[in-house]
């Protein structure tokens, strides 16, 4: 009886189809992803066990710095546009369209208002290393009151956080709540690393 030959099958597997998912993979990771925004100061938040995520959009953030200056922050462009013309309005200050977009562009900042200009005049590089001096957040120069009064007006689905650093002092936090709590702002966050919870 003759042997039946077994035919031999090729060793090479055909990569095309993983290779197609790696670049899929790669292009929606890179389209989707959202980079960190260059803050003007570092916050070393404290730690906390709570798990409560914040949005993505419809957002302002209040950073408060070890040294007690103010930031302020918020997301949208559009929201930013309108809100920065509703300022110069009640600061009887005209902003130029390429001042508007610079704004519009920013991540955070922390300047009086009438050194709004010189800041925004300044390029992205020059504008890291500006050292900025806070917005007003006192009693009796409160800018920061009118940030967040105009804030709401042009975004009225705006959620409202804090993230002060751990050394703080507390008479600066109370004065922000203060402030948050004037313009009826009764529910914010609070930033906090996430911490393991304590054993008991």
């Amino acid at each position: 009886m003759p042997k039946v030959k077994v035919p031999r099958k090729s060793t090479s597997v055909d990569m095309t189809a993983m290779t197609d998912v790696a670049f899929l993979l790669l292009t929606f990771f890179m389209l989707a992803t959202q980079f960190k925004p260059d803050e003007p100061v570092t916050v070393n938040a404290p730690s906390s066990v709570a798990e409560v995520l914040l949005p993505d959009v419809d957002i302002m953030t209040i950073t408060i710095a070890g040294d007690g200056r103010v930031f302020f922050a918020m997301e949208g462009q559009q929201y930013k546009e309108k809100l920065i013309e509703e300022m110069g309005k009640k600061y009887q200050t005209t902003f130029t369209k390429d001042e508007i977009k610079s704004f519009s562009l920013m991540s955070s900042f922390g300047v009086p208002f009438g050194q709004l200009k010189q800041l925004l005049a300044l390029k992205a590089d020059e504008r890291a290393k500006f050292t900025q001096s806070g917005i007003p957040a006192d009693s009796l120069n409160n800018e920061l009151a009118d940030w967040i009064w105009q804030s709401r007006l042009a975004n009225n689905k705006v959620r409202v956080a804090i993230k002060g650093d751990q050394e703080t002092n507390y008479p600066i936090v109370k004065q922000v709540i203060s402030t948050l709590q004037d313009k009826k702002v009764n529910r914010f966050n609070f930033i906090t690393n996430l911490s393991t919870e304590p054993i008991e």
